[in-house]
């Protein structure tokens, strides 16, 4: 090869490579985008975990900004994944109450006397320290007479009812719409149905005060969930609370 044809085939290499580049070309692509997806994914990761802490501790009306210094990235990176505050809440209140549900199925599946199903589900969800992300909507205390009225409701279908104006109105049904489309709230329909079952059995058992209702429960969860400094303290405050309010939750014949 001569110093002629040796110069060609370097101009006509480094050609190639410059055009793989600018048309996003596999070497070039592989190289600059799967570090960001890796970042974002990281800081999303992050941004969750520093929210379940903070609305932890401090409750949902903390600020982004508390958010952001939590997780180490500026407050721009977490309103570009949760565009407002409602959304971030939203997403840390439906992981929380689908693990509560998924607790309280558990529970109900693999115990088979009411009251120990009952016990089981709620010293789990507190030493999981659930109780303090539980969303305020199924936390509002009910007496068992509107409970089991809401629990009629929910199960009898519910026709398309005509407005004021004579066009139809949607009302929602246990968690959906009546065009059948997912409630917001369907996630706490959820929790609120087989927590509603715990419920059931303990009381017919004679386990559980008749007066106890599934939001009593759910304040149990709630209240024996501490946010304290020191992990070994928290844990041990927890299951003493817990010990007595469960004590407050059985039937005095049981």
């Amino acid at each position: 090869m001569n110093i002629s044809d040796f110069h060609g085939s370097a101009a006509a290499l480094q050609s190639e490579t410059n055009s793989r580049v600018l048309t996003g070309g596999t070497a070039a692509s592989g190289v600059r985008s799967t570090p960001l997806r890796v970042d974002a994914q990281r800081n999303l990761e992050h941004v969750l975990r520093a929210a379940r802490e903070v609305f932890g501790e401090l409750g949902y009306g903390a600020p982004m900004e508390d958010v952001a210094r939590r997780a180490r990235v500026g407050v721009g990176t977490v309103y570009r994944r949760f565009p407002s505050k409602d959304v971030l809440v939203r997403r840390i209140a439906e992981e929380e109450t689908a693990r509560l549900t998924e607790q309280a199925r558990t529970a109900l599946g693999q115990e088979e006397e009411p009251w120990q199903a009952l016990s089981r589900f709620l010293r789990t969800s507190v030493a999981s320290g659930a109780g303090r992300l539980l969303p305020p909507q199924v936390l509002r205390v009910r007496s068992p007479e509107e409970e089991a009225e809401e629990a009629l409701e929910a199960r009898v279908p519910h026709q398309r009812q005509a407005g004021a104006a004579g066009t139809p109105e949607l009302r929602v049904v246990g968690g959906r719409t009546a065009d059948d489309e997912p409630s917001p709230d369907a996630g706490a329909g959820a929790l609120l149905e087989v927590v509603g079952r715990l419920v059931d059995r303990a009381r017919e058992a004679g386990e559980l005060r008749a007066d106890v209702t599934v939001a009593d429960v759910l304040l149990v969860i709630a209240t024996a969930a501490p946010a304290l400094p020191d992990a070994a303290q928290q844990a041990a405050a927890s299951a003493r609370l817990l010990d007595i309010l469960l004590e407050g939750l059985r039937s005095r014949t049981a």
